[in-house]
């Protein structure tokens, strides 16, 4: 499978125009051409692209699920977009992007949803379109523009709706969330990714464009924030996170009622039945 490339943005762009897109809504149209983003040096000249963001966000829902497609029939499971599922507050109005189930339906009961994928991806790269021709010029550092994870508002959004889930109810607890973008993060972000690894809000933030310019942020420390050039290194990630009997628990208790629960949890009489007494005391 093919990771996000140069190639990919240029299908995008090809594949709308044919389905109808006119060039205005791809691009901004300035006084030397139309440009996918706004070079660095050059105005704006006043206008706002907002017209491409539903259709990039269909395209690259529909392209994680391909590109998933390998892992989840290894998996015996279902690549999905758009899942509803009410008991993890995924209605309509705010779906899944994309989720590994256990039936290829779009609405889910929780206990069939086995990994859910919040998508943040984007055109990364700036393009100028001329003579019938989609031509690169430049990476995302040469234009103002800040695309997928690399904008705040993009992650902030990830991390509410991941949260939203997570506080849903109990059946929400054991199913692994994944944020998926095509772009680095910045520095400002590195530490607060990982800790929501830690925390167990999220399980990663994943690029999956392995060489958007020369010098970017590759891995955080914690692994909070991964990006995979191989894809069997992310069908093994992937694999250890669905088949992973994870939990997800978060409390704030007095010291000493923490430590009668451990004192508790602590009689039983293997590392699983620990565990399970553990998470049912602390959640009572």
């Amino acid at each position: 499978m093919n990771f996000w490339n140069i190639d990919t943005e240029k299908k995008f762009f090809t594949e709308a125009m044919k389905n109808f897109a006119s060039p205005e809504q791809l691009f901004y149209k300035l006084t030397d051409g139309y440009f996918a983003y706004i070079p660095k040096g050059k105005s704006a000249e006043g206008q706002t692209l907002q017209s491409r963001n539903s259709l990039i966000g269909q395209f690259t829902e529909k392209w994680s699920k391909d590109f998933f497609q390998p892992i989840t029939s290894s998996l015996g499971l279902f690549a999905v977009n758009s899942v509803v599922c009410p008991e993890l507050g995924l209605s309509t109005q705010s779906d899944a992007d994309l989720a590994f189930c256990a039936t290829n339906d779009t609405h889910q009961n929780a206990e069939n949803i086995k990994l859910l994928f919040e998508i943040k991806m984007s055109i990364v790269n700036n393009y100028k379109f001329e003579n019938e021709q989609i031509n690169f010029v430049g990476d995302f550092k040469k234009h103002k523009g800040n695309p997928s994870i690399l904008r705040s508002d993009s992650m902030l959004k990830a991390i509410g709706k991941s949260i939203n889930i997570r506080v849903s109810g109990p059946e929400s607890t054991k199913i692994p969330i994944i944020i998926l973008g095509n772009s680095p993060i910045t520095i400002n972000y590195s530490k607060k990714v990982d800790f929501l690894k830690k925390a167990g809000i999220i399980q990663s933030f994943i690029s999956l464009y392995p060489n958007p310019t020369k010098d970017f942020i590759k891995n955080t420390e914690g692994k909070g924030f991964q990006t995979f050039n191989e894809y069997q290194d992310l069908t093994n990630y992937i694999i250890e996170v669905v088949n992973s009997d994870m939990n997800f628990f978060s409390s704030m208790l007095p010291k000493r009622k923490l430590g009668q629960i451990i004192t508790l949890s602590t009689k039983e009489k293997d590392d699983i039945s620990k565990a399970e007494k553990f998470l049912s005391l602390i959640n009572e």
